[in-house]
């Protein structure tokens, strides 16, 4: 199995998905390594129920034998937890499509409740050396 790129980073492009008469629109910068987890800081904004708007943490369990089979081409799922700047938790669950070794799709699940959870679909990029 190939080994993956440099993995103590990865970017995520921004994403937006539709609610009801609405919008919402996700931005994190780069995460970064730590153990098996990525971690990042995320902003989200609700259009137009601007009140709905949070920022937070969030980590991404994502073991090294998951970045070598997202680096051999292998579709992959992960789990992680966000948590608001005001303690709420939420569940993440996804799926990762490499393209290639160092990017391709990806598929958020964010459950903001027990019965609501937010999609979104955007890319990921692992940085190359060089």
């Amino acid at each position: 199995m190939p080994t993956p790129p440099v993995t103590t980073q990865v970017s995520v492009a921004p994403t937006r998905t539709s609610i009801y008469i609405g919008s919402v629109s996700l931005t994190m910068p780069t995460f970064q390594r730590e153990g098996a987890m990525y971690q990042s800081t995320y902003v989200c904004k609700v259009f137009p129920y601007f009140f709905y708007n949070e920022k937070g943490t969030l980590a991404i369990e994502v073991p090294d034998e998951a970045l070598a089979r997202l680096a051999a081409g292998e579709t992959i799922t992960f789990t992680g937890r966000a948590e608001t700047t005001e303690g709420k938790p939420r569940r993440i669950e996804g799926r990762a499509v490499p393209a290639s070794p160092t990017e391709g799709k990806i598929k958020v699940r964010v459950f903001v409740t027990e019965k609501l959870e937010l999609i979104f679909n955007t890319t990921y990029r692992f940085p190359t050396a060089g």
